[in-house]
């Protein structure tokens, strides 16, 4: 907490810093002309990013990742202040994403943080996600929010990321792309894109399949992504996407620190006893249309449907099953969700000055099939064996939202927004015997969500604001699923996290491309949501009291000349328990007795962030360097186990050859490139001290991109 005073220091002069280098770059030009840019996480239509009192980065596709294979979700991420995304080396388990320390603590998928692909939620009613179906291949950006306006997208407080299907037009490339590297890691992928000036088209395809970096990590993923595009005239606009997803994935579990020390490429024996792996299948269709009324009003409607199965098999021994509460050692998840959209927009003016509104309600419902079995059948290990558990679980929200956007002087203007939120979660137990009693049950949570941001233009291209909002996370039905005390039925007792964020930023921009975003943040946390137990392979949660997460980011970007480019994005992030509160560290523990301190780290979460990349141009050639550096976590509540922080060094380069037909780029990479050994990520409060998950070392991959021209 010492270490708040310099922070702030720190950030306020950054922002007058950027304040004095704007005005002293745009004197001898005259005023500077900016380039609007429509960000889509903004939800405002006729005001750019650059515009909003929020932190917002648009993440080209093709320029992010062209030297990569572009199958992972992490690759383009990395550069983003705030965001950490770890490529976990377990593909059963998909990225692990947090924004300014909410979703770290996450042991799959992804929660704390909203996702959206093309407009529709890949986050469930109750705020877990997943990456899986993000389909790079098929992308045209992906957009980042931090902040208090993340609020306005329901069930989160850490931020909102968006990927944004490309859309079809004529003349567009038809590419395809293959790369293979270390650890006999291939990836495949096509993208067609085209159309005419009413239909256009984008159906993305991709192969990803490995041995894996460490033993008994092989995976493979299989997706396609399609997208129409249906100009309708008269500002009328229909897309229709689709897509699926198909992954096979052993799961290498995580490694305690004396395993780490002795062969971070091995797993542990469980892995292997019990063939530790996960299916995962998922269809889903979704349609947004768009219907301008006059040149003022915009309706939008969106809907969409899908279906997820999902098998997992986990290393919980014989033993521990022998209790009567137990759900077994196989965990079979058959979903179906989908939700509906419908907002209204209004653009035009209020005493003579731009106002843009907008209010809308969505609803969105999953059904969740949610099996149990036994992983053994006598002495067999690590196959399906009797019924544990059977249970239908429903999970809905009904929001509704409002927002609206006034530049009320020459130079100042507010955007301000409120939510309403309900989440209800209901449990219909079919697997009942007279040790195991009727599960059923049902909570529902509501919250109103307000925010509001003050924006001020020095200069035409120097912009600085202030926002502050309250957000909501609802603990996830994964939470709710098993009680702390041992005892029977759902965790019905906890209470949503709510937290109170305050941001104050500033953006620049130059007409050469330069940029400068800094922004200081505060996020304080009331009944914040921490692990109680962990027993027999099943997490309990509770309400912990107070949290605070603060901090300062920076991104700069400065072109260097006509060849060179530089990057830079830092983050410094103090996230710690404000109260005191107690945990379970026995394996028979039901009532947690072992206290944490007040001040003690949010595990998960590192204290510093550097990421900075020079790229240069030469003709047909282009090259990299980049440099990422992540400070120390600890592993769990007590911490009573850390991964030091680490610094790597990656290098690329490409070269494009044109041709009659078309375009041939070859590219290489190589990663870790100093061959560092570090821990690429945690598995927080893993109970059996298998917290580590090793990150790889030096690893080339080759590829080779070819466009058609049509």
């Amino acid at each position: 907490m010492r270490a708040a005073p310099t922070a702030l220091s720190l950030a306020l002069s950054l922002i007058l810093l950027s304040t004095g280098f704007a005005r002293a770059q745009s004197t001898d030009g005259g005023p500077v002309t900016l380039e609007r840019v429509r960000v889509d996480s903004t939800r405002l239509r006729g005001v750019s990013d650059f515009d909003t009192p929020a932190s917002v980065d648009a993440i080209r596709l093709d320029d992010a990742h062209g030297n990569r294979a572009g199958t992972v979700a992490s690759e383009p991420l990395a550069g983003v202040p705030g965001l950490l995304a770890r490529d976990r080396q377990n593909h059963a388990q998909d990225t692990q994403l947090s924004i300014r320390g909410f979703g770290a603590r996450s042991t799959f998928g992804v929660r704390g943080v909203r996702l959206f692909a093309d407009g529709i939620p890949a986050s469930m009613p109750d705020g877990q996600g997943q990456l899986s179906h993000f389909s790079l291949v098929g992308g045209d950006r992906i957009e980042i929010m931090r902040g208090p306006f993340s609020a306005l997208y329901g069930n989160s407080s850490g931020g909102v990321v968006q990927i944004w299907s490309a859309d079809g037009a004529p003349g567009d490339d038809w590419r395809f792309k293959a790369s293979h590297g270390r650890d006999d890691t291939t990836g495949l992928s096509a993208q067609l894109r085209g159309g005419s000036e009413a239909v256009g088209y984008n159906l993305a395809l991709s192969r990803f399949d490995t041995d894996g970096w460490r033993d008994h990590s092989a995976a493979r993923r299989d997706s396609a992504n399609a997208k129409l595009r249906f100009d309708l005239g008269d500002r009328r606009r229909l897309d229709l996407v689709a897509n699926h997803v198909d992954i096979d994935a052993q799961d290498p579990l995580g490694l305690t620190a004396a395993q780490m020390r002795e062969n971070s490429r091995q797993v542990a024996s469980v892995a292997r006893d019990y063939d530790t792996r996960k299916t995962v299948r998922q269809t889903q269709a979704g349609a947004v249309y768009e219907h301008g009324l006059g040149d003022a009003q915009t309706v939008r409607a969106m809907a969409y449907g899908g279906e997820r199965a999902v098998v997992q098999f986990l290393p919980i021994p014989p033993g521990a099953q022998a209790n009567p509460l137990n759900s077994g050692g196989v965990i079979d998840l058959d979903n179906r969700y989908g939700g509906l959209d419908l907002r209204w927009s209004w653009q035009g003016q209020l005493a003579g000055r731009t106002l843009e509104f907008t209010v809308g309600a969505n609803a969105d419902r999953q059904r969740q099939h949610r099996t149990g079995f036994e992983n053994f059948v006598g002495d067999a290990l690590g196959v399906r064996g009797r019924l544990r558990r059977d249970e239908r679980n429903t999970v809905e929200n009904v929001d509704q939202f409002a927002q609206a956007y006034w530049s009320f002087a020459p130079r100042w203007s507010l955007l301000a927004g409120v939510r309403h939120s309900e989440v209800e979660f209901t449990s219909r137990d079919a697997y009942i015997t007279a040790t195991n009693p009727d599960d059923s049950g049902r909570v529902a949570f509501r919250q109103t969500s307000p925010v509001v941001g003050l924006t001020f233009a020095p200069g035409d291209d120097l912009r600085v604001y202030l926002s502050a909002g309250r957000g909501f996370e609802t603990p996830t039905f994964n939470e709710i699923s098993y009680r702390a005390d041992g005892g029977a039925g759902l965790a019905l007792d906890l209470a949503p996290a709510i937290s109170d964020n305050l941001e104050l930023g500033t953006k620049w921009r130059a007409r050469s491309g330069a940029t400068l975003n800094a922004a200081l943040f505060r996020a304080d946390t009331d009944d914040e949501l921490a692990v109680a137990r962990n027993v027999g392979g099943r997490s309990s949660f509770q309400n912990v009291g107070r949290a605070r997460r603060q901090g300062a980011e920076l991104s700069v970007r400065q072109p260097l000349g006509d060849a060179f480019d530089l990057s830079v994005a830092a983050t410094w992030l103090d996230a710690t328990f404000r109260d005191d509160y107690r945990v379970c560290s026995g394996a028979g523990c039901t009532v947690p007795s072992t206290p944490v301190a007040a001040g003690a780290r949010i595990p998960g979460v590192p204290m510093k962030q550097l990421f900075a990349r020079l790229d240069w141009t030469g003709g047909p050639w282009s090259a990299a360097i980049e440099g990422v550096g992540v400070g120390d976590v600890v592993v769990d509540d007590r911490a009573t186990g850390r991964a030091a922080g680490y610094a790597l060094v990656h290098l690329e380069g490409a070269r494009r050859w044109r041709f009659d037909a078309g375009e041939l780029r070859t590219f290489l990479r190589v990663d870790n490139v100093l061959d560092q050994a570090y821990i690429g990520s945690v598995i927080v409060n893993e109970g059996n001290g298998r917290f580590f998950e090793p990150g790889p070392g030096r690893g080339v991959m080759v590829g080779a991109q070819w466009t058609w021209d049509r």
